[in-house]
């Protein structure tokens, strides 16, 4: 299995997409192809005293700015590491792509040279957020602002197969996002796709009220990319809040630091819980190919995850599981309409 890498996609490419892709080829078996201009590649490894010897390199001349159209990566850029990569991954040089890099260009580079998955309307940027009980999955957290209801429906089916498969979740519960738990709630387009997902092949619960998403009260949360992108927001946003707040009162007085050192466990635990680079990237789901987008500022223990999950994507058949029931919901619909 060839696991391609934006070598300079994130706030610390390239020496952290590196490290992560050394360990991720010597635990996991993996070959790695590293994507990004080879002379600074190799000039970064031996500047920090790292042995790239196992990995390979697939020279790409330039990078694809974050402040960059992100159509640029089919234009004027094809040329950048995220390209070049992607190429790879649609000519079948590749089995998964991971990049750290802008999140608007994976996801046009992503849909045009990739593709998408036959039936697929969009592909749909997934993440898997930490809540009291099992983690939770919400899409599309950004790639579609603007959504149909057939959309969100497909949402909740590619993230019923994604958490069924990677991460054990035996029958996932999809809700949708909305204002309140009555079937009447919300927007033309809540209403509708709430009953469009009644009839879909998935574990369909209802609505979902913001409040209950950090209590794990569903297992795959289906929004629009544009609340989508809200709710992961303010989800970043808290979390740091209540980090910052937990050290304040814990080193403010000698009797707290006793009483942190006391914790110290506790805390180490929720802080892994809690931590980003356990899981990796947020998948694109949708594509024909696996494509995982890492976090911006991902270091080498969130690239090694991402690297792990695109072994996990690829070996647990995610795709054909969302295209079976693509196909098993085009079929029920056909029996409905006879």
């Amino acid at each position: 299995m060839n696991i391609v890498i934006d070598a300079f996609g994130g706030d610390n490419a390239p020496i952290e997409v590196l490290k992560g892709s050394i360990d991720a080829h010597n635990d996991f078996g993996v070959d790695v192809t590293l994507v990004g201009d080879e002379e600074k590649i190799k000039k970064c490894a031996l500047d920090n005293g790292l042995d790239i010897t196992a990995l390979k390199i697939r020279h790409a001349d330039t990078v694809i700015d974050i402040c960059e159209e992100p159509t640029e990566v089919i234009k004027g850029k094809k040329d950048c590491s995220m390209a070049v990569g992607l190429k790879m991954l649609a000519d079948g040089e590749g089995d998964a792509f991971v990049s750290a890099g802008s999140t608007g260009a994976l996801v046009v580079g992503a849909t045009f040279i990739v593709k998408r998955i036959k039936g697929i309307k969009r592909p749909a940027l997934a993440t898997v957020l930490p809540t009291a009980g099992d983690p939770t999955m919400l899409l599309d957290c950004g790639a579609n602002a603007d959504c149909r209801p057939e959309m969100l429906v497909q949402f909740g089916i590619m993230g019923s197969a994604y958490m069924n498969k990677i991460i054990g979740v035996e029958k996932p519960r999809v809700a949708l996002a909305n204002i309140g738990a009555e079937e009447s709630k919300g927007r033309d387009l809540d209403r509708e796709a709430y009953h469009q997902l009644q009839k879909a092949p998935v574990n369909f619960i209802g609505n979902l009220e913001a409040r209950q998403l950090p209590m794990g009260d569903c297992d795959v949360c289906v929004a629009d990319g544009f609340s989508g992108n809200m709710l992961l927001k303010l989800y970043e946003g808290m979390a740091k809040f209540f980090s910052g707040e937990l050290k304040g009162m814990l080193t403010e007085s000698a009797k707290s630091k006793i009483a942190a050192l006391m914790l110290m466990k506790s805390i180490k635990a929720f802080r892994k819980r809690v931590d980003y680079s356990e899981y990796g990237g947020a998948p694109l789901l949708g594509t024909a190919r696996p494509v995982i987008k890492a976090h911006g500022s991902s270091n080498a223990k969130a690239f090694y995850n991402a690297i792990r999950q695109a072994k996990l994507f690829c070996e647990r058949n995610v795709i054909d599981e969302i295209t079976l029931a693509l196909e098993a919901m085009k079929n029920n619909n056909g029996d409905a309409e006879k």
